[in-house]
Order: C-alpha cells, then sequence, then structure tokens
C-alpha cells in the first residue's frame, strides 16, 4: 500500500493552473526526488504533499487520509507523522539549536524535560552537531544550519521526511555531506523520504525514484537509469545543462531603460 498517493491532482491560483492533473504514488521507505526547474511546479506540489495547499481538484493521499477533505484534527495528526525540512533552515534565530530541535516535542508531546534533552541530544548526534546544542543558529555555517533543520524534522521520529532544496547554496563538498546524512537517515530511521531539488548529483546520488515535473506536468517519473535513457527534449536539456532557447532573444538595453 502506498504511503503518499496524488490522483489527478489540480491546484489553480486564481486564473492560472499550477498543477494539471498529477498521478503518481510512494511506496514507504522510498526515497523520491522530485526535479524540475523554476516555475515547473515543484514547490507547489510539495507544499498540497504537507497540507499547506488544498487541492483545486483531485486527492492527495497521505497514510491512508484524503488531505483535501481531512479535518482539522485529522490533518495535525497525519502532520505528527510527518517531518519537514525547509529551504534555508528556518531555524528560529532567538532560540539555541537545541532548543530548535525540541520545539516539536514540547509543542506535540507530554514529555518531561530530562526526556526532551536526550533526545534531543541523540538527534543532534545523527546529524554531527552533538557539540553544537547550545549553539545560536547566527552561529552556525549554511551546512550546519541545514543539518539542524533536519534533526529538528526527525525529532518526533516521522514516517516521511520532507526536504525542500537540502543541498541549495552548499558548496559540493558540503552538499555531498547532506546527500550522505540523508542515506543515514533514511537507515537509521527506516523513513519515507521526499526531495525537492534542481540539483542532478544529488537526485543521481538519493534518489531510488525521480518524478520530473515541466510546466505542471509530470515528464517523466522512474529510476535514476530510465531518466539517463529517457530522449524528451525537457529532460536532455536538464540532464545537459541547456539553456532555453529564448534565452538569447532578450533585449537586455530595453530591459532595463
Amino acid at each position: 500500500m502506498s504511503i503518499i498517493a496524488a490522483k489527478d491532482l489540480r491546484v489553480q491560483y486564481g486564473d492560472r493552473e499550477i498543477l494539471h492533473g498529477i498521478n503518481f504514488e510512494i511506496e514507504p521507505m522510498e526515497t523520491i526526488v522530485i526535479l524540475g526547474g523554476s516555475g515547473s511546479g515543484k514547490s507547489t506540489l510539495l507544499r498540497t504533499l504537507v497540507g499547506l495547499e488544498k487541492p483545486t481538484s483531485g486527492s492527495v493521499w497521505v497514510r491512508g487520509t484524503n488531505l483535501s477533505q481531512a479535518s482539522q484534527a485529522e490533518l495535525d495528526e497525519v502532520r505528527k507523522k510527518i517531518g519537514l525540512s525547509f529551504q534555508g533552515g528556518a531555524l528560529i534565530g532567538s532560540m539555541t539549536v537545541g532548543e530548535n530541535v525540541a520545539l516539536p516535542l514540547r509543542e506535540h508531546t507530554n514529555l518531561n524535560e530530562s526526556t526532551i534533552d536526550v533526545m534531543v541530544r541523540i538527534k543532534l548526534q545523527q546529524v554531527g552537531l552533538s557539540k553544537f546544542q547550545h549553539f545560536m543558529p547566527s552561529q552556525l555555517s549554511g551546512g550546519m544550519k541545514k543539518r539542524a533543520a533536519l534533526a529538528r524534522a526527525t525529532a518526533m521520529d516521522p514516517e516521511i521526511l520532507f526536504c525542500d532544496e537540502p543541498s541549495a547554496g552548499l558548496d559540493p563538498i558540503t552538499a555531498a555531506g547532506l546527500d550522505a546524512l540523508i542515506l543515514d537517515l533514511k537507515k537509521a530511521l527506516a523513513v519515507t523520504i521526499v526531495v525537492v531539488t534542481h540539483e542532478m548529483a544529488s537526485a543521481f546520488l538519493i534518489a531510488d525514484r525521480v518524478i520530473v515535473l515541466d510546466g505542471g506536468h509530470i515528464v517523466v517519473m522512474g529510476s535514476i537509469e530510465e531518466l539517463k535513457q529517457c530522449t524528451h527534449p525537457r529532460i536532455q536539456q536538464l540532464l545537459n545543462r541547456v539553456p532555453d532557447s529564448d534565452a538569447g532573444d532578450v533585449d537586455y538595453e530595453q530591459l532595463f531603460q
């Protein structure tokens, strides 16, 4: 049984439809990478999968719950089984790293403080930040902030972990470390992982399957090998880093007048 499913999913903002009848299923403990360029619809899809955006039509099922018809109480129960690592980390700047990781435990459990402290130390150790519990987010590097965000996202031992552009803005070595960490967390937590990114190198390393979006449509869905063998022009453009053909037609003098 799939843990996530989209069925004829459509999302519209005003008169503009962003996602056009998307269908897919994700099995438990899969790592799915959602690829696409800017404006492809991948961020809208992520927001819909975590219940932050309601479909215009169709449905999204997460752990057997139809999010488009769920009550607030049902949505809250589903979200307790979901971890979300935001792009850039989104750590609360006035809290220490440890307090950030402890926040979901304090908000959603009745655990005592000593137990929460033990769990925070475990989660920080899992992401390689065991010595940084009392640091402020401003004292961390970009890669460390993303590791701290993953620790917070896994604090409740979720069944599904969503990662929004986990390696964006990082140097290649740090990005590779984040990719390796995601693979380690999958093994340690037996978790289903959905990663939204435009980084092909990350997708090649961590994905069991990829979903490539373009203009709100799924262009290809399959393994990395199937992606590499796909002859669709948009896929070849992504694989070979070819710019849009109309990019050279911009009149820059007129643009900046």
